[in-house]
């Protein structure tokens, strides 16, 4: 690994240690229920993943370049190489909530709904605006160096990390894509849901997904 290289992973570990902020979502839809909405039935049988000797929950509320989702598998990396941690030892859940559920999406999706510019998103290493998806990155279509392959959202999920996304964050969204280009509600996040990467688990909340995960055992970060 380059020295740059070394020098751009340690200023994202060193960006991890930021304090968990107040939460802002809108409270009162919280305790609404939806009118048009169906109720979905909540998957919580990923907290039967969670064994690893070492835990850990990465609060991802903000795009912040990708960089909320890179920090989870930098974590497992500096496990594995300063502590000599297996990779069955560690279990690590991400959070995508708030704007950070566009996160969540395939690139198709992005590209359909104009998520990028939409979201002011930079790519994470030119810091050059993108319409890129930052956490689906691959070097395969020179988009990052390929050392940093493996810290995209889809790897993660395949090496057997969890990653949820926020109900209410998915509804801002939707009525976003609304407001800006028309159509149901119940079309468009029909559409939305469809479109998550898949192993993306959704919950009823950010909130509920970061604390639950907590219940399990994990240490709580707020990552982006």
């Amino acid at each position: 690994m380059t020295h740059d290289r070394r020098e751009f992973l340690g200023r994202i570990a060193a960006g991890a240690v930021l304090g968990a902020l107040p939460l802002s979502f809108d409270a009162r839809r919280a305790f609404a229920a939806p009118a048009t909405r169906s109720d979905p039935q909540w998957d919580v049988s990923w907290t039967n993943r969670i064994t690893g000797k070492y835990r850990a929950v990465f609060d991802v509320p903000e795009i912040d370049q990708g960089y909320g989702v890179w920090r989870a598998s930098l974590w497992e990396m500096q496990y594995q190489q300063v502590l000599g941690a297996k990779p069955s030892d560690l279990s690590a859940v991400v959070v995508l909530r708030h704007h950070g559920i566009a996160l969540a999406m395939q690139q198709a999706f992005w590209d359909k709904h104009a998520l990028g510019k939409a979201n002011d998103v930079k790519h994470p290493i030119t810091q050059e605006p993108t319409d890129r998806n930052p956490v689906l990155l691959a070097s395969s279509r020179s988009e990052v160096p390929a050392d940093l392959d493996d810290v995209a959202l889809d790897r993660f999920i395949k090496r057997g990390g969890i990653a949820l996304a926020c109900n209410l964050a998915l509804d801002d969204l939707v009525d976003g894509i609304v407001k800006r280009e028309g159509g149901t509600p119940d079309a468009v996040r029909q559409e939305t849901v469809a479109a998550f990467v898949p192993g993306v688990i959704l919950q009823p909340s950010g909130v509920f997904a970061a604390l639950h995960a907590q219940d399990a055992g994990c240490k709580y970060l707020r990552a982006s």
